[in-house]
């Protein structure tokens, strides 16, 4: 198709010099608010910092001049980034007098981003990249293959430790990065492989032949993975979908493109009831969506209930909702324009109008071809939005009949509930409890100014295997929905939350983990704003009672309960320390409950986090959907880690 993106969709002659290079002001404050040019200083800030190098060869492979890129894990923990683009300018930038490549290390919002011709489009963060990594790390060295000369420039904590100078000849092009995150600004300096992998994978997915790898060189870690997908955002659907049953076998894929602005939609069907459905602005994940995304589902939902009218699968008055048309669909979208506008410091929306246009434009008749062409794949896409609106009213009578008998509408709350004081939900906490026993020992050892109790008994419904309408009349999930007060699926309305952390405390063996599971599973299908504003906890009970006389202490983990053992001897084998293992939170007095797992000055509470829904649908899928084969295969994978797990 002429219109389709391709990688090298630009001219390969533009030259790109030091004149492209603008500089809009100096390095500041970089590291004393890291924060604000990383999102924080955690895990996730760390692994941020190789994005922004990323992000500057993934610009030259958008420009047309980069094919290859190598993300290494050193053996030292250090991270080395190499791509073949045409190397970072080296002459003379003319606003400054100084040679670009220290202009782009050392000089904040320095870049060939701002309208100087560099890029027509570009994912860079603000075009700071470089430079707040060079000032976040301890040490940075930049090589530029450039000019048959390889160009070499060395830093420290963003200033300069080697001029550049001419170190070697070469006969290809490309830049080299490797540095070593400051111990002085991040809470961890150990890189995860998983999780760069996952992001270098998105990125290759979305650049259609753009070859990356991801190495990891560290002791006992060595690991490897080449990825290049010719087929670009189809084999990402398709990814997506490895462990569903696709309704139909074609990835429908659609593109187009308008003036400087592309756009490309694939999209496929499943058997299942979740949406999923990913968007990108330049290369940038965009989770909170934006005009892209509302120009698919408009034209989407249009283009849906016009076929099932012309092919008589609706009648005249019948109407699928837009919400029916995506169930069991992932799509992915990409766009890609010159001046993206993001909403917020974190790009999670994009506000451009013209792409909600293009967008929509290009889905209604790219998607109006595919299904003249395809009747029997159209005809099973409107079954199944067909059935999912008879479902959607069968959940509103089962929700009504709910309401009548519980007295929802006059505001009752479930038996279960043991409600807290206080009625400002920024202040409310909810502990969702298994079983009575663990419930009254949390009833009676809880702050009641703040702390709400939800018992729960017996095991719950899996909703990956349920519609909506099977959740309203189940006895164990309908008192939390009334309890936390804010509904489901596309009812939820976060604003009606009565409580802003909600902590699931269960027994730390199996049972437990498969509650925590079951509950998960309900939050990230029918209440996923709980999770991606931070308000899911789950609580951590100690593992161990120490007592040595009088002395009583608890350790979390076995080598918590070594040391403490240890502590608790001093150093004399004689004496004896009783270890009692916790069994069950039922087991524990209200003031141990209290002490070890509710008290806010001393307990330990994880919060659940959204850092990747593709991989989060996935792992929900295969835990706890319908094929058994993908659920086998990865216990057999993660066997090995299962140790003890059941006390």
């Amino acid at each position: 198709m002429a219109d389709e993106l391709t990688l090298n969709s630009t001219q390969v002659d533009h030259e790109y010099g030091a004149s492209e290079i603008q500089v809009l002001e100096g390095l500041e404050a970089v590291r004393k608010r890291p924060g604000m040019y990383i999102g924080s200083t955690s895990e996730s800030g760390l692994h941020h910092l190789v994005y922004e190098i990323v992000d500057n060869s993934i610009d030259e492979a958008l420009a047309g001049y980069c094919t290859d890129i190598t993300v290494t894990i050193n053996r030292d923990n250090t991270i080395t980034v190499t791509d073949n683009g045409r190397g970072i300018p080296v002459d003379i930038q003319p606003q400054t007098g100084r040679p670009a490549l220290e202009v782009v290390f050392t000089v904040l919002h320095a870049g060939g981003k701002f309208g100087g011709g560099g890029y027509k489009v570009s994912g860079g963060l603000h075009g700071v990249g470089a430079s707040v990594v060079n000032a976040l790390s301890e040490w940075l060295e930049v090589q530029v293959h450039k000019n048959g000369q390889i160009f070499e420039m060395k830093f420290s904590r963003g200033k300069i430790t080697q001029e550049m100078r001419v170190v070697g000849r070469t006969d290809h092009t490309g830049t080299t990065v490797t540095f070593k995150p400051d111990p002085e600004m991040f809470d961890t300096l150990v890189y995860n492989y998983d999780t760069l992998h996952t992001r270098m994978r998105e990125e290759a997915f979305l650049n259609a032949g753009l070859r990356i790898q991801t190495v990891d060189l560290r002791e006992g870690q060595q690991q490897e993975d080449d990825m290049c997908y010719e087929g670009g955002i189809r084999e990402f659907v398709a990814f997506i979908n490895q462990n569903k049953e696709p309704l139909h076998p074609e990835v429908i894929y659609m593109a187009g493109a308008r003036e400087d602005s592309m756009a490309e939609v694939a999209m496929q069907y499943n058997d299942g009831y979740n949406e999923v459905m990913v968007s990108f602005a330049n290369n940038v994940h965009t989770p909170e969506g934006g005009m892209h995304e509302e120009g698919f589902r408009r034209a989407l939902t249009n283009v849906l209930n016009a076929y099932g009218k012309k092919m008589k699968i609706l009648k005249d008055d019948e109407k699928v909702s837009g919400d029916d048309c995506r169930e069991g669909l992932s799509v992915v979208i990409s766009v890609k324009l010159t001046e993206a506008q993001f909403e917020g410091q974190t790009k999670a929306k994009l506000g451009n109008s013209e792409m909600r246009t293009l967008v929509n434009n290009i889905v209604t008749e790219k998607l109006e071809i595919f299904l003249e062409e395809n009747p029997a794949v159209g005809r099973a896409i409107l079954d199944k939005a067909l059935m999912a609106s008879r479902a959607r009213e069968a959940a509103r009578k089962a929700r009504e009949s709910v309401r009548r008998k519980t007295g929802l509408e006059s505001g009752q709350m479930p038996e279960k509930l043991q409600d807290c004081n206080e009625r400002d939900p920024s202040l409310c906490e909810i502990y969702i409890v298994e079983g009575d026993s663990a419930g009254g020992s949390a009833i009676q050892g809880r702050d009641s100014r703040f702390q709400a109790i939800l018992s729960m008994w017996g095991k719950m419904l899996n909703v990956e295997k349920a519609r909506a309408d099977k959740i309203y009349g189940n006895d164990k999930l309908y008192p939390m929905i009334m309890a936390l007060g804010a509904g489901i699926g596309d009812e939820f309305n976060i604003d009606k939350l009565r409580y802003h952390k909600i902590i699931i405390m269960a027994d730390a063996d199996v049972d437990g983990a498969h509650i925590r599971t079951l509950l998960l599973t309900f939050f990230f299908r029918y209440m996923r704003p709980l999770i991606e504003k931070g308000y899911v906890y789950s609580a951590v009970p100690p593992l161990y009672k120490l007592t040595r006389g009088k002395t009583v202490r608890v350790a979390y983990s076995d080598e918590e309960k070594e040391r403490v053992s240890a502590e608790m001897r001093g150093g004399n084998p004689n004496v004896k320390v009783d270890i009692n293992r916790f069994k069950g939170l039922g087991e524990m007095d209200p003031h141990e409950l209290w002490e070890t797992t509710m008290d806010p000055e001393r307990r330990t509470l994880r919060r659940i986090t959204l850092e990747d829904a593709v991989a989060a649908d996935q792992i929900f899928t295969v835990l706890m959907g319908e094929e058994v084969e993908p659920r086998k295969a990865w216990i057999e994978q993660n066997a090995q880690y299962a140790v003890n797990l059941d006390y």
